[in-house]
């Protein structure tokens, strides 16, 4: 006897639903009252990500321009300091603070909104970062924050890095 087909699927019915690309103008996370225009950034010439300067004032968070536009399919990376110039707190200062089922918005250039639940949060060592979960593809549109975390007063540096994993809910 043959086997039974397998069922029908349209591409569609595989994936979730995303948004069309639209570059990220501010972030939004209520819960832990953060308000943010969004710098867009890249990476600098050994690599790594740019982060955000600090003149004094504090810096805003900043979208890896090099990831996808939050909303689209992929990993959307945004990064926040924790702390800022003069003893001040970071934009990412409270991230550890957010609870599975927090929301964060993120208004997009083309005036649409993306609202993302969070997932989790994960505490990972700088030395064994897992690169390719925080920033490989996704079928889904999910969004990364990455801050530090881990200060070290022997040598002034955070030996860690926090991320909050979180998925497009509209």
């Amino acid at each position: 006897m043959p086997a039974a087909p397998a069922p029908a699927t349209t591409p569609a019915e595989r994936l979730p639903a995303v948004l069309p690309g639209s570059a990220p103008v501010t972030l939004a996370i209520p819960s832990i009252g953060v308000t943010s225009e969004l710098l867009h950034l890249g990476l600098e010439e050994n690599g790594s990500l740019q982060v955000p300067q600090d003149t004094g004032q504090g810096a805003p968070a900043s979208w890896y321009n090099g990831s996808p536009t939050p909303g689209e399919r992929g990993p959307s990376v945004m990064l926040g300091h924790v702390n800022a110039l003069g003893g001040h707190t970071g934009v990412f200062a409270e991230l550890q603070k957010l609870k599975n089922g927090d929301q964060i918005t993120v208004t997009r250039a083309d005036g649409s909104t993306a609202v993302f639940t969070v997932d989790r949060g994960a505490l990972y060592s700088k030395n064994s970062f897992p690169t390719f979960e925080v920033y490989g593809n996704t079928q889904a549109s999910e969004l990364r924050l990455i801050t530090c975390d881990g200060y070290n007063p022997a040598t002034g540096e955070f030996d860690d890095n926090y991320v909050i994993y979180a998925k497009l809910i509209t």
